[in-house]
């Protein structure tokens, strides 16, 4: 299984979006400080998440999330 994933930082309630293939260990990750782009935000929850069957789904996904056609598709949504 891998996963797309959607982070909300505690501190300012920004969104991050990323994919793995193990969420519990990314959420470790990024709440840890051993990812540059969310280290000063912390702490992450998970907020959001799709599973997928293969790596390139959930990165198709992941990006789609970051287009404004994504962005667009969870406010509709109200996921965001």
């Amino acid at each position: 299984m891998f996963f797309t994933y959607i982070l909300k930082s505690e501190v300012d309630q920004t969104h991050y979006y990323g994919h793995s293939s193990n969420l519990l260990e990314r959420l470790k990750k990024h709440n840890g400080g051993k990812v540059r782009s969310t280290k000063g935000k912390r702490p992450w929850k998970v907020f959001y998440y799709e599973e997928f069957q293969t790596k390139s789904e959930a990165y198709k996904r992941e990006m789609f999330f970051k287009s404004i056609d994504g962005y667009r598709f969870l406010r509709d949504k109200g996921i965001i």
